[in-house]
Order: structure tokens, then sequence, then C-alpha cells
């Protein structure tokens, strides 16, 4: 099959590159797996909070508010508060400020999530410029949006060899043979592997675990309304899921690409993080999970066409804000593929292109 633009990878990057890109090109998707989303897009966090990451990621999350403030569905009020130690006073500060935390007292924050205990909780903070995203009806969204447009999605189409000629590129898939004009590289963990089957250089991209355990609601209390919870410097967080909460050690343990799964070990060394802070202890997990999150060398995201290639063009290295910065970098993808004039700053293209490698 002959279309204009190969997409490889059917999570967040690439559907919603190609929910971009399908108004104005032929567009097919290629997921390896049997259904979309399956690795790291599926076993996110899904919050929304536009002051989190590297400098280059809170621009494209700002830059991303307007699309999800009118995206109806999408988000939901969740907010964010972080606790710490009396000896953790420096750090604590140094992350309330990055993360443009208002400091609160101790009992405030203990009447908003009644388990936290007030004899181990020092210092606390909170925002509320944070919001649950709906991963599912975003990732429906897009792909809906692509279909919509004439593009396709094929599940089940993992890459086993990609090769260039006559001006196209030729990918052969489980699920038959593509050829495009131009290849987007949105592989998440595997993006280098592509990069290297299709003779690209490839530009060191790593991928780390992150656990998660659901346990079920600390001593039978409504959590719907708490805040995501975190120790300072990302060492443990809590959020409500559906009645229960999701505890992550937000561990960085690299690994190749692989269908993830969570280390006992490291979740219990985690959990045990979360416990220190409060008054209810974990007695049961409902299940637990672990997703990859990965980052190239300077840990910024890559968006733009390879120095050296440039029919080949990468959307990689979210490192776990894939959801919140969609909007803003699919848009920058599309801009840059198809010669408009991008939205956000020259710099951010900077920032972002992989020829800064």
């Amino acid at each position: 099959m002959t279309t204009d633009i190969l997409i490889i990878g059917g999570g967040i990057a690439g559907l919603s590159a190609a929910a971009r890109l399908a108004p104005h090109a032929s567009v097919v998707v290629l997921e390896a797996e049997a259904a979309l989303a399956h690795h790291a897009s599926s076993r996110s966090a899904a919050l929304y909070e536009p002051r989190y990451g590297t400098p280059a990621v809170v621009e494209l999350s700002l830059a991303s508010e307007a699309f999800f403030m009118a995206a109806e569905g999408v988000l939901s009020p969740r907010g964010l508060m972080m606790v710490a130690k009396s000896a953790d006073a420096t750090a604590f500060a140094a992350d309330a400020a990055t993360m443009h935390l208002d400091p609160m007292p101790v009992a405030e924050a203990c009447a908003m999530v009644p388990i936290l205990n007030p004899d181990v909780v020092a210092m606390a903070a909170y925002a509320s410029h944070a919001w649950d995203v709906d991963t599912d009806l975003l990732i429906q969204r897009f792909a809906r949006d692509v279909r919509a447009n004439g593009g396709q999605i094929v599940t089940g189409a993992r890459a086993t060899a990609i090769s260039r000629a006559d001006g196209h590129w030729h990918v052969t898939t489980g699920a038959g043979d593509y050829r495009a004009k131009l290849l987007v590289n949105a592989a998440g963990a595997w993006v280098d592997q592509v990069a290297s089957m299709a003779g690209v250089a490839v530009l060191g991209f790593t991928p780390y675990r992150r656990s998660m355990a659901r346990i079920p609601a600390p001593g039978g209390l409504d959590v719907s309304r708490w805040p995501m919870i975190f120790g300072v410097g990302e060492s443990w967080y809590a959020k409500p899921d559906a009645g229960a909460l999701i505890v992550s050690p937000a561990e960085e343990h690299l690994m190749e690409p692989h269908d993830a799964w969570a280390d006992d070990m490291v979740l219990a060394e985690g959990l045990a993080r979360y416990e220190e802070y409060m008054s209810e202890p974990v007695t049961r997990l409902l299940s637990n999970w672990a997703g990859l999150r990965t980052f190239s060398p300077d840990r910024s995201m890559v968006i733009g066409a390879d120095p050296a290639e440039p029919a080949f063009f990468w959307v990689a290295g979210q490192g776990g804000q894939g959801f919140q910065t969609c909007p803003a970098a699919s848009q920058l993808a599309a801009d840059l593929i198809l010669g408009h004039a991008p939205q956000v700053s020259s710099s951010l293209i900077a920032a972002l292109s992989p020829g800064r490698f």
C-alpha cells in the first residue's frame, strides 16, 4: 500500500500527530500491538500539570492548555499537593518554586487528605492547576479524527524491515507492506530500534521503568476529591483512581524496550516511602503494573526531521509527559511536516530539534 505519510507507533504521540496530518495528506498509522496505546500511553498517571518537566516540556504543556480547556470531558479537576519532612526544607522550597505550588498549613493539608500523619508531615504546598486526563477519551478522539479524514490505523503491524528506494520508504510488517515518502518515528521506547532498522543514526534514547500499585481507598474513605500527592524530589506519588489510590515509587530503572512489568521489591520500597507520611497502612494491592518512560540524552522531546535524512521525522522522547504535551507537540510536528508556520517559539523548535545532538 502506498501513502503520503507512514507513522510507526500508535500511542499518544503517533495518533495525535496523525490526527493533525490526516486533513492534509494520506496517513497510515502502524501499531505493533493488537490494540492502540498498549505500552506507555495506557500506563500513564494521566495528569495535566503544565509546570511539570523540563523547560521545553513546560512550554509545550502551556501551549496545550487552550486545546485541553476546550476539549469537553477530557479534563477533570484534581489539584496537586507536595508534602515533606522538616529535614527536606531546602528541596521542598525548590520543588514548590519550580512547580508554582503555594505553601499551606499542615493542618489544612490534613483536612484535605485526612490520612496524612501530622507527626511526620512538617511542610505542605498545593496548587489547583492540575487536572486528571481521560486518556482513553483522548486516544479515541484522535483515532476518530484520523479515520474521519481518510487516514488508516493498522494494529498488529510490527515493522520487521525498513528500506529506502525510489524516493520512498518501504516498511514490511506482519499486516502487509507499506510505502510512503515520509516516515514518522513515534515508536516510544523502540524509536532507536526503528531508526537503526531504517539506516538512520540513533540518537541515544533511554527507556526507564516506572511502577504503579493500585490499593484500596485507605480506611474506606472517599478519595475522589483528594489531590495528587507526592514526596519531595518525586520520591513517590499517590493519586485517586476510580475509588482507589494508585501509588508509585516514581523509580527510574534503565531498561531495554519491552512490555514492562512491576518489580515487587521496588513496589514494596515505594509503598514504604508513601506509608511514612500516612496514618493508614497499605494492607493489600488490587493490581500493579509498570510502563517505560523514554528520554532523549538531554531529557527533552525530539520533534523534527532528521538532519541527515529529512524524509525521516522524529516524534520521540516523551518521557512520561506525552499526554500533557500532545496537543502542542502534534501541532508542531504537523506544521514542520506540512511547511506551515509553527505556532510555538523558534527557541522551542530548536530545543526540540534532532539536530541538537
